[in-house]
């Protein structure tokens, strides 16, 4: 997660609240997905960006995880990220997302 998205993050956790934020990602792949849930739940773990040792424990998930597939609407999940899902791993992404959830969430649903 680059350093201006991981200040976006800071933010809004500042303004709204860590319990009231969910973050979606769209990594292409499960490392690559679970170092940016990582970043938003246990602080960056490069400790090179603005969420360095910042616990903000938020919900994460990616957009190929039923948790999020079925909480928006069908066609719009089918139109823009239904090519995304043929393609990537989804069981490998959903692992490891569960995984850092497990770990690092602050916030149980």
């Amino acid at each position: 997660m680059d350093l201006e998205n991981q200040q976006r993050v800071k933010d809004a956790a500042e303004k709204y609240g860590a319990e009231n934020l969910v973050v979606i990602l769209g990594a292409a792949e499960a490392e690559a997905a679970g170092l940016a849930a990582e970043t938003v739940t246990a602080g960056d773990p490069t400790f090179a960006g603005p969420l360095a040792g910042v616990e903000l424990g938020l919900r994460v998930y990616h957009a190929v995880e039923s948790e999020f597939k079925e909480n928006v609407d069908s066609d719009v999940y089918e139109e823009q990220v239904g090519m995304m899902e043929m393609v990537l791993d989804v069981d490998a992404i959903s692992e490891e997302m569960k995984n850092m959830r497990e770990q690092f969430c602050k916030f149980n649903d």
